[in-house]
């Protein structure tokens, strides 16, 4: 047992905790943390970004990069109120995060002191969990705990806000190993799951639906036995890409508002629903009245409070999704549904994915990552056309490959989880697929890749337009449009290259190849500017409000 200040004994409840990597931002209230870190520099690397925000979407995507927790810090008022942003990213979408934060003194607080903020009010709606530690008895066993919350059952971010005072107080602390994380177990009595196994039994056209919480549990294996044990196809949510690999037979594409009329037609006309580990999220199931409604449904879901929250369902079995599926596989013999397959099929030679063949588009430049990287590569996103085109033309073979934020659509996410992806999967290929527009909000980060040479590669896909909004107005605001031109005489190679990056400009097909190869091979920060054209749409697509049955495209615009 050693006597030690609070900083140090956040750094040493870090090192208990496996903690390789901190992303971050110092200040006055949190020196002494920074100080201790300096001292343990060689144990846990610390990376600078530009900007708060760009540390929490980095922790952000360490933590789905690696299934592990990710950690950022900030010191107190705006920089707290920086990580927010990032906290709630990480809320909608289940990531482990733990922030950790400084406060003014506890003398201080309540005096609108100099850089004081209620962190740990303000955040209080978006994390799983948060404290304020006022007292340094206390400190390391939150930390701990804090750690804790962040990983079992449904993960999510926990905010710690330690007072100033905290940090320069000594007391006793003494090394505890980390308490194992265990799985949630199955809650489902075996009524329910006699009544779950009966409703797959009886089904003759099931359809499976793979949610992020496929890729949280790690339950891709299991997926895909069962999957094939009852011979039914299998869309995915935004959230649950690369839990049932892309290219495998049974796979239909994403559901809902940007996804394959294969998909979104089967899932009608399907008699049972299987749900795993997906939330029926708006941009899902479109009008929630005529959702699958010639189905029941069964729903798979960790958290109860999931269940009948957005869609009603027939039945649940609550508990860890690997889990359940293990359950489910070893009391399922196999069931073929070979003319339901059939029709599957027949859909996806109907409806295949269009775009453009005769010029540089968005998925042009998505299938030439995916070639070029075979599937291996790490891809995160910004949020918007980019988004959905990475989604739908990018082949997802694994989970953890795409990083992006789902529930939120928080534009400027993706380059600092780029970072933060690189950071804990050093051996992976990281691109970050970006609109100009998205680009233009922590573009700054470009600098932290070049500080600590992290070689992340972004690909802006610059139609000089907010793609997606200009997309709605086109179709929904007669043309209007409002505030969403950007044509101006911003050049983000030179910006690139001023930040110390390697920069590209495509403007053709034909440049694009060699360029990605050589990003590729350089193992250094690069952007690739891509310019492509401004009126270029994501189909298909469901209007708001709409079934997903009335998912259309291009060529029904044309009728």
């Amino acid at each position: 047992m050693k006597t030690l200040t609070g900083a140090e004994i956040v750094i040493q409840c870090l090192k208990e905790q496996g903690v390789d990597t901190v992303f971050g931002y110092p200040g006055g209230t949190i020196l002494n943390i920074y100080d201790a870190l300096y001292k343990h520099q060689d144990e846990i690397t610390h990376i600078l970004t530009s900007h708060e925000q760009g540390a929490a979407h980095a922790a952000d995507g360490y933590a789905r990069a690696t299934g592990r927790v990710g950690v950022c810090m900030a010191t107190s008022g705006p920089g707290a109120t920086n990580l927010v942003t990032g906290i709630a990213t990480a809320y909608m979408d289940s990531v482990p995060v733990v922030a950790i934060t400084c406060n003014v003194g506890v003398s201080l607080l309540g005096k609108d002191s100099f850089q004081e903020i209620d962190i740990a009010g303000v955040t209080m709606p978006i994390t799983k969990y948060n404290f304020i530690v006022k007292d340094i008895s206390r400190l390391a066993d939150t930390i701990r705990r804090a750690f804790r919350i962040a990983q079992t059952g449904r993960p999510g971010p926990v905010l710690v806000d330690i007072t100033k005072d905290v940090t320069s107080n000594t007391f006793e602390y003494e090394y505890k190993a980390p308490e194992e994380v265990k799985r949630q177990e199955v809650k489902t009595s075996e009524e329910e799951l006699e009544t779950a196994l009966d409703m797959i039994r009886k089904s003759q056209k099931p359809f499976i639906i793979a949610g992020g919480g496929a890729v949280i549990s790690n339950a891709s294996e299991e997926l895909r036995a069962f999957a094939h044990k009852i011979n039914a196809p299998v869309a995915d949510t935004l959230m649950g890409k690369g839990a049932f690999d892309g290219t495998d037979e049974l796979y239909s594409g994403m559901v809902g508002m940007h996804g394959t009329k294969t998909s979104n037609f089967g899932i009608t006309e399907c008699d049972l629903l299987i749900v795993a580990g997906a939330r029926f999220s708006d941009r899902v199931v479109g009008n929630a009245k005529k959702f699958a409604s010639n189905a029941k449904i069964l729903q798979l879901d960790i958290d109860e409070a999931e269940i009948n929250k957005n869609i009603h369902v027939d039945a649940s079995i609550i508990g860890d999704l690997k889990l359940i599926l293990k359950k489910l596989n070893a009391r399922l013999d196999p069931i073929y549904h070979d003319e339901w397959l059939a029709h599957v099929e027949r859909l996806k030679d109907m409806y295949p994915l269009r775009y453009d063949k005769n010029m540089l588009t968005g998925p042009y430049v998505i299938e030439a990552i995916d070639r070029l990287t075979g599937g291996d590569a790490i891809i995160t996103t910004e949020v918007g056309q980019h988004q959905m085109w990475a989604a739908q033309y990018y082949k997802f073979r694994r989970p953890r490959t795409l990083i992006t934020s789902g529930g939120l659509g928080t534009m400027g996410y993706g380059l600092g989880a780029a970072l933060g992806a690189k950071m804990g999967c050093k051996d992976k290929t990281v691109f970050n697929i970006a609109g100009d527009g998205c680009f233009r909000m922590n573009m700054n980060e470009i600098a932290t890749a070049t500080r600590y040479n992290i070689p992340v590669i972004q690909v802006v896909l610059n139609n000089h337009v907010l793609g997606m909004v200009r997309q709605w107005q086109t179709l929904f605001y007669g043309k209007r449009y409002s505030h969403t031109v950007l044509n101006d005489h911003v050049d983000f190679v030179k910006i690139a290259e001023g930040m110390g990056a390697k920069a590209y400009k495509v403007t053709s097909r034909e440049e694009l190849e060699p360029v990605l190869k050589e990003a590729m091979e350089l193992n250094i920060p690069v952007v690739i500017d891509c310019q492509i054209h401004c009126d270029d749409k994501v189909f298909p697509m469901v209007s708001p409000g709409a079934p997903i049955e009335e998912a259309f495209d291009a060529e029904d615009l044309k009728l």
